[in-house]
Parts: C-alpha cells; sequence; structure tokens
C-alpha cells in the first residue's frame, strides 16, 4: 500500500474491469473513485451474458471476496450451448460443464447482476455518475480530467478501462487497432417465450451458434426472459456506414438478412422480425498482437481499452477483470519501490497475455466463418 499512500486513483469506465479494480484496490484501502459516462446503473439495457473461467473472471471474483454473491446471482445451465447448421439442424450439444472438474466450470450470469454485485461491494460514492470523459492534462505530478459536462476532477493516477473506443489510450500509445474483417450485427426480442417460442424452446435458456456458407448467427438467452443475437459475416471495413440499411428500420435490416444469409432457413427470419430496434452494427477491430509503449508512472489501461479484440474467443470480460486483478495487486504491492515499476510489471504481462488471447481470438473469427467451422466448433467444444 506505501506506493499509493496519499495517492488518489482515478479509474474511467465504470464496466466490469473497472469496478473489479475499484474493489481490488479498497480491498487495501486505497483511494478510488470510478468515473462513469452513464446516467446511472440503469441507464441503459446490457449486453448478453458472460461466461466466467476459473483462471481469470472467476479468479478475479474469488480475490474479491464475491463468490458467494456470484453463486447468487449466476444463472446455471445457461451455459448450454447448441451448434446448429444453417438449416436449423441440431449438430451437436455441448455437456453440462458443472459436472465436470471446476476448472472446466464456466457459469453464465447476466452483465446486469454482475455489475450490480461489483457496484454493490464499493464504497458509497465511489462511482460518479454522468461523468463522460473529455480530456487529460497534466497537473503537478497528477492529472487533471475534464468531462464533457464541464466539471472536473484530479487524481495521481488514472486508469483507462472506457472500452474499445478509449478515449483515454491515445495518451498513452498511437497505436491503433486493425480492421478483423468481419462486422456483425447485433439485435434483441424481449419476451421470447411468447413472441418466438419455436427459437425459445431450440435456445433451451442458454446459447445457439449457427453456421453456414462462411457465416455465423449466435444467440443468447438472458435471464429476464429475452434473448440477443448476433450475426458475423466478411464484409468490407466501413459497410455499416456505405451498405445504405437504416438500422433502426427492422424493414431494411430484414431484407438484408434474407438476401445475405440465403438458403438459410426460414426459422431464423423470425428473430429479425420480432426485434426490437434499433439494430446495432458493429465492425470487428485488433490491437495488434506485438504492440508495446513506453509505461507511465501515473497512467495505464485495461480490458478492450488495452487490447481489443473479436470476442468469438469468449475472452472479453474475463480479460478485462484478470487485467484489473493483476493491476491492484501490483499497485498495492510493497515489493515494488514505485508505481511506475508497478505499472511496468502489469502492462508486460497484460500484453503477453493479450497477445496470446488475441492470436486464438483471431483464429476462431477465421475458422468460424470459413466452410470448417462446424468441425471446428465439434473439436473445441465435444
Amino acid at each position: 500500500m506505501s506506493i499509493l499512500k496519499n495517492k488518489k486513483i482515478a479509474i474511467v469506465g465504470g464496466g466490469p474491469g473497472g469496478l473489479t479494480l475499484a474493489r481490488i484496490l479498497q480491498m487495501k484501502n486505497a483511494s478510488v473513485t470510478v468515473y462513469e459516462r452513464d446516467a446511472g446503473k440503469d441507464a441503459r439495457a446490457q449486453g448478453a451474458t458472460l461466461d466466467l473461467h476459473y483462471e481469470s473472471g472467476l479468479r478475479a471474483l474469488r480475490e474479491a471476496g464475491l463468490m458467494e454473491a456470484f453463486k447468487a446471482n449466476y444463472r446455471p445451465g445457461a451455459d448450454k450451448l447448441r451448434v446448429m447448421d444453417k438449416h436449423a439442424n441440431i449438430v451437436m450439444e455441448d455437456e453440462d460443464r458443472e459436472r465436470g472438474a471446476e476448472e472446466y466450470f464456466r457459469p453464465e450470469i447476466d452483465r446486469g447482476p454482475l455489475k450490480q454485485l461489483l457496484l454493490e461491494s464499493l464504497h458509497p460514492g465511489t462511482v460518479v455518475w454522468n461523468s463522460h470523459f473529455a480530456s487529460l492534462a497534466r497537473l503537478d505530478n497528477g492529472w487533471q480530467l475534464r468531462f464533457r459536462d464541464g466539471n472536473t476532477a484530479t487524481a495521481d493516477i488514472v486508469v483507462a478501462a472506457d472500452g474499445a473506443n478509449s478515449k483515454i489510450r491515445p495518451y498513452i500509445t498511437s497505436i491503433k487497432p486493425f480492421y478483423a474483417g468481419l462486422t456483425v450485427v447485433e439485435g434483441a426480442v424481449y419476451n421470447s417465450a411468447a413472441v418466438i417460442p419455436d427459437i425459445h424452446r431450440l435456445l433451451q435458456n442458454g446459447k445457439i451458434f449457427a453456421m453456414g456458407d462462411d457465416k455465423s448467427l449466435i444467440i443468447s438467452s438472458k435471464g429476464d426472459g429475452s434473448l440477443v443475437f448476433y450475426t458475423g459475416c466478411k464484409t468490407d471495413e466501413h459497410w455499416s456506414r456505405d451498405c445504405g440499411i437504416d438500422f433502426s428500420d427492422k424493414a431494411q435490416v430484414l431484407a438484408w438478412f434474407k438476401t445475405t444469409f440465403t438458403g438459410w432457413a426460414p426459422l431464423w427470419n423470425e428473430l429479425f422480425e420480432n426485434a426490437s430496434s434499433p439494430f446495432i452494427p458493429r465492425p470487428q477491430y485488433c490491437m495488434p498482437l506485438d504492440q508495446t509503449w513506453e509505461p507511465l508512472p501515473h497512467l495505464t489501461m485495461l480490458g478492450d481499452a488495452a487490447h481489443l479484440m473479436p470476442p468469438y474467443a469468449g475472452e472479453g470480460v474475463n480479460m478485462a477483470m484478470l487485467d484489473a486483478l493483476e493491476l491492484g495487486q501490483c499497485l498495492t504491492n510493497d515489493a515494488f519501490p514505485d508505481t511506475l515499476a508497478a505499472i511496468t510489471y502489469y502492462e508486460q504481462h497484460m500484453r503477453e497475455r493479450a497477445a496470446a488471447t488475441a492470436a486464438m481470438s483471431l483464429e476462431s473469427t477465421n475458422v468460424l466463418h470459413s466452410p470448417d467451422a462446424i468441425p471446428f466448433m465439434r473439436q473445441t467444444v465435444g
């Protein structure tokens, strides 16, 4: 704790990574504030369920003393996976991982409950809502943070936990992500049991991976009775900008799906016919695997801000939470003489881990959108 004595830490971004770091630091009595752009914890709908891994996300929760809270909120059975072909035939089913060894247990939890249990673990007032980051400026040995509403804050150390489009990353490095060759279109259906009962029954409160023609359709159930789905297909980088589709117009998106996914079972059309608009196009990017930068004594980053990658290895939230754990441990470890040494050690190991995981993610992205997709899933999941 000595290198953090009398130091204020600002975490920009209140996702799982930022909140986990705040929890780890507060357990060591560090002074930490989280600045989050959302107006409040219920400001927007949360995304799909997250599968937490024994060696990363679950490890962070164990170290944070939050496993009991997690067990009270996770969704047993939601890790069940069905692999299907484009004709809606079931190709294979994943066995229930809960019956296996603990290290293979990858329980699912909705993003909202995960964030809530992390929020409840923090001191009151730790998160300052409606704080949309605008800029950083050096101030003596620390930083002044400016927000879009004109408010400012000061900190000795700033941690970027602000995701894929991080506004703080450019203060650390000029390295930019490259396009991974794929665009995802995201949609959501509420009350799926009543609205699309056939797909709801197929889903079994778990996940579906449907693949064919170098394309993918991933469907994920949520604990509130809704589901989210993601198409994946190869496009030009700026396809979503240049295609002329109004993604708030259900009819236009449905027409695109029928044309692009020609030959797929009519069943899948029900997702688009009953989705709540707007749909969200998401071009997929990845940070260079060999990226490096000079460490700074008072500024660092974690999660997607540091190592954005496509989601097809299922490692995003797990990497962010492990980053948070390791950064928190480094900053509160008396073996380091100063914050520069702690951040240097953290960033070196974080980049090594991220490079290996990103390579795996890129491989999964490519294979799942190739003729070998279903054989790959048989080998990986079976």
